[in-house]
């Protein structure tokens, strides 16, 4: 229970809010705050009785302090693209961070400071600017805390590592109010937790990034083969990504063709398997590299050159916008055997809707690095991740696809490894967080006990006190 309503809000307490608070403060009856409240997935349609907007850390002490006194159900929102929809609730107090993006780059120190609102258009924006770069993910509207508080790849990991192994630290508003820094030195185990333990040990109101150089223009793009040919193919992408340099990475995405440009009006609509490239080095050993790809199959459009990493990371997104009912499925590999490769295939020609995608993302070596427990992200054996993205417009259609991706998920389990990427994970699987974390669970469910023992922050893929 709440001690304030979605309807009824205590005028004296909220009146007192009001005043300290810096921001801006929605209530359902606010003409902004249907617009506010929505998020990337549109299954998930929730109404806080009041939303937070905050514009500064202290905003953020103020609304947690608020939230934890008169009882309410606490939400984060810092860009709204998560899959599970955490970053709202239902008649609590959403607070939302999406006003707070600025970002300061140190081109010296190759360091970068992030406020929790930016996106990854945001932060490779400022860092591109000077050569620089994190490993982030690979869709531009996806914000960066949450992608970084549940750790964090894209199409630089195999060089550079996860998000969080690239955290240098973090400003944190705790469940009790106060601030503090999280690093390597201060309050190290608030440090560990944070690196891939979610949202459950605080709100995070600045990250520093290590940043290296790469770019601005990078090799990247799509190679385009006929569904025909996937076994052939995919299984060709498995052995290449094994001894693959760091440098290079190689997705495999196997979907509905949408009309690209480069494809010829005859595969449109069509199940292809695409090679989506990035290679973070030299783009002339670049080409020379990825030409063995090339010769998978029989090669129906191709779009590789030499393009502003920015443009790279934005590549994706007219494929994931807004507004769209999405659920995904999750594993991961230390390596794709046969019986996997052919169950994907068996699934890619029976996509539910023209927008669904099973994509496999080829990580390791400078992920895998880290020891398992070094950090609460622990999946360390994890050389590729496989999403099975369900996406489609009508809820009637609800039942059918979401059928599909967990049979899908149960075909393919026997051949996966342990742990789950836990920003893959949807609402309907918090059985899943223990699994997620693997042997790091007791010591995050300790650190949760210390830092937020009565669960404020439990919008997410909760870990519960001890």
């Amino acid at each position: 229970m709440t001690s304030l309503d979605k309807t009824h809000l205590d005028k004296t307490k909220l009146d007192n809010f009001k005043q300290q608070f810096g921001g801006d403060l929605l209530l359902p009856s606010d003409s902004s705050y249907d617009e506010v409240r929505q998020i990337w997935n549109a299954m998930i349609d929730r109404k806080p009785a009041l939303i937070a907007r905050c514009t500064s850390a202290e905003d953020v002490v103020s609304a947690v302090n608020f939230a934890r006194d008169n009882q309410l159900l606490l939400s984060v929102r810092g860009a709204g693209h998560n899959i599970a929809g955490n970053a709202i609730c239902d008649d609590g107090l959403m607070i939302d961070l999406s006003l707070m993006k600025k970002v300061m780059v140190d081109p010296d120190s190759k360091t970068a400071i992030a406020e929790p609102g930016c996106t990854l258009a945001d932060l490779d924006g400022a860092t591109q600017k000077h050569g620089l770069a994190v490993p982030v993910g690979i869709n531009s509207t996806t914000g960066i805390a949450g992608l970084t508080l549940g750790g964090g790849f894209g199409w630089l990991s195999r060089k550079f590592g996860m998000t969080v192994d690239n955290l240098l630290s973090a400003n944190v508003v705790t469940a009790d109010g106060r601030q503090v820094r999280a690093s390597l030195t201060e309050n190290e185990d608030l440090f560990w937790g944070l690196r891939g333990g979610g949202g459950n040990f605080g709100i995070v109101t600045q990250f520093e990034y290590q940043l290296h150089s790469l770019g601005p223009d990078v090799l990247s793009g799509l190679i385009v083969f006929p569904f025909e040919q996937a076994k052939s193919v995919i299984t060709q992408f498995a052995r290449f990504t094994e001894t693959a340099p760091e440098e290079l990475s190689v997705w495999m995405v196997s979907r509905k063709a949408p009309p690209l440009p480069f494809l010829p009006e005859s595969v449109h609509g069509k199940e292809v398997v695409v090679l989506a490239l990035c290679y973070a080095g030299d783009p002339a050993l670049g080409e020379q590299l990825i030409a063995p790809l090339r010769n998978f199959g029989n090669i129906v459009g191709e779009h590789v050159g030499v393009q502003p990493f920015v443009a790279w990371q934005q590549a994706f997104d007219p494929l994931l916008t807004p507004g769209a009912r999405n659920y995904w499925k999750s594993h991961n590999f230390t390596s794709l055997s046969e019986g996997a490769i052919d169950t994907a295939i068996e699934y890619a020609g029976t996509l539910p809707s023209p927008q669904c995608e099973i994509f496999i993302a080829s990580i390791g070596c400078a992920t895998c690095r880290p020891a398992a427990d070094a950090m609460a992200y622990s999946c360390r054996d994890a050389n590729y991740v496989l999403n099975v993205h369900v996406r489609w417009e009508d809820a009637g259609d609800d039942a059918r696809c979401i059928a599909w991706a967990r049979e899908f998920f149960a075909k393919t389990k026997p051949f996966a490894s342990d742990g789950v990427y836990i920003n893959f994970l949807t609402e309907d699987e918090s059985e899943r967080t223990e699994f997620a974390y693997g042997a790091t669970y007791r010591r995050l469910q300790q650190l949760k006990t210390k830092y937020d023992p009565n669960n404020l922050f439990r919008m997410n893929q909760n870990i519960k006190p001890a």
